[in-house]
């Protein structure tokens, strides 16, 4: 008897399997390595947590309204087009009466039994995708039928027998789509959609063009097909790999990207017993949309890398380097569960950004410094300087020794001055100099705590306290 044991531990980078077997043919195989691995640990174990942080991302990419926002999440019932409009009620009743009749895969809801029959006819085309017309010309309907009842019945059924043609099982798939309750990217992304095939690209001077924003469309799709359910992100990702290489032998089969879109957006995209009227003027857009999923269909189904990185940090608690993109990414909203990840980056993000920040106003207060101490004399020039004397303990260390308080002017002696000195007498001036030496406990202590915090040494301490004394002398 032949055991194998296997084990597996995590690197700061990757996920490492290493399998010991007797058996000599099994060691030369590589290894399958799945980057999406934690993102997928993350999705299945903690579902809320996975949602929120995905959300929180497609947010940052789409505007989504409050209501919108609600569909998305599931917290409200979608608001489809048509659902006010009873013009076209007729068809809406037609279509109805089709998808009455439910079989254990037609007409259900989607199951992982039913993505496994189904793949039977994606497997199959897959072997015939030089047939012109694939998609678009009609099989026999009776040969359909009799395709149906076997599926249906989940007997097994023999493709390469030559009983059906390439034709009929396109025609089924199509029709398998069509009378899924809800469209296979569900009535909840519908709005998304709707928003991701807005993204354009903006000018120089920061001006909306016209043109589409392809980098920002993957990465919106890439997180919205994150949020799928299950059994409609499996077979979704396996109808859009068939459309690609369908659309790649568009020389034989004269099927492009867009008369593929043009076929299956009604069945994967489009609310459910809506019409073309019902939709107007997003219809283009929808279509253009499908056209963008089937180009891209290679890349749509890749977690970005900062929801790896993040998920991975989630299980790890590594302190890897990350990019602004994952840190960004920390500060979004999130569970409890995110919380000690986002301290520990948030530290080294706020310590850049005050780096940044200090330096940057410390620029700009010498700037301005330099403004106001060429200005001519006057009673103006006087009151900014004291504004600048008064806040010397909240500026920077370096910014102190520029604004350093001008040299102080003896007062000339008033008239009123004169009869106080003469009516008084000396009390009065000996009380203003105990006044004046002796600063109010509670503002130096709270300058006292600023500086320690910019300074953080009694060097500066004792230089600045002075200069505070300064200003409010003055």
């Amino acid at each position: 008897i032949t055991i194998n044991f296997s084990f597996s531990f995590f690197s700061s980078d990757a996920i490492c399997n290493f399998v010991i077997c007797n058996d000599s043919s099994l060691r030369s195989q590589p290894i399958i390595f799945n980057p999406d691995f934690f993102v997928e640990k993350l999705r299945h174990e903690k579902p809320e947590v996975f949602t929120e942080l995905v959300v929180s991302n497609i947010t940052r990419l789409i505007d989504l309204p409050g209501a919108e926002l609600a569909q998305l999440m599931g917290e409200e019932d979608p608001k489809l087009p048509g659902t006010n409009n009873t013009a076209s009620g007729f068809f809406r009743s037609l279509m109805t009466l089709k998808r009455k009749e439910k079989g254990v895969v037609f007409g259900s809801p989607l199951t992982e039994e039913g993505i496994a029959q189904v793949s039977q006819l994606i497997e199959y085309l897959h072997k015939n995708l030089r047939a012109e017309g694939l998609f678009r010309v009609p099989g026999n309907s009776i040969r359909q039928q009799i395709l149906k009842d076997a599926l249906n019945s989940g007997t097994d059924i023999d493709l390469d027998s030559g009983d059906f043609h390439s034709n009929d099982v396109a025609t089924l798939l199509k029709m398998f789509l069509g009378e899924l309750p809800e469209p296979l990217l569900t009535h909840k992304h519908f709005h998304a959609h709707l928003k991701i095939a807005d993204l354009t690209l903006f000018d120089e001077k920061g001006n909306k063009t016209s043109t589409p924003d392809k980098e920002r469309q993957i990465e919106a799709l890439q997180l919205l097909f994150l949020i799928l359910p299950a059994p409609n992100r499996s077979l979704l990702k396996l109808l859009l790999d068939l459309l690609y290489q369908t659309a790649k032998k568009q020389d034989k089969n004269k099927m492009s990207a867009h008369n593929l879109a043009l076929m299956f957006a009604p069945h994967i995209l489009w609310p459910r017993n809506v019409t073309a009227n019902d939709l107007q003027e997003n219809i283009t857009k929808l279509n253009n949309g499908v056209t963008f999923m089937i180009k891209h269909s290679q890349k749509l189904f890749k977690a970005p890398a900062y929801i790896r990185e993040c998920a991975r940090l989630h299980y790890l608690g590594s302190r890897a380097h990350a990019s602004k993109d994952d840190l960004d990414l920390l500060t979004s909203p999130g569970s409890k569960e995110l919380q000690p990840l986002k301290s520990q980056k948030r530290s080294r993000l706020d310590s850049c950004h005050q780096e940044e920040t200090q330096q940057r106003t410390e620029e700009a207060l010498k700037e301005l410094f330099r403004h106001v101490h060429n200005m001519p004399d006057s009673a103006k020039k006087k009151k900014l300087l004291r504004q600048f004397n008064k806040h010397t303990a909240t500026l920077t260390p370096g910014s102190e020794v520029l604004m350093s308080p001008a040299p102080r002017r003896t007062r000339s002696r008033s008239f009123s001055g004169l009869i106080k000195r003469k009516v008084l007498g000396t009390p009065v001036i000996l009380e203003r100099r105990s006044r004046d030496a002796t600063p109010e406990p509670e503002r130096v202590s709270k300058e006292n705590i600023h500086l320690l915090q910019k300074c953080g040494s009694p060097a500066h301490m004792s230089q600045a306290k002075p200069k505070s004394l300064e200003g409010r002398k003055e």
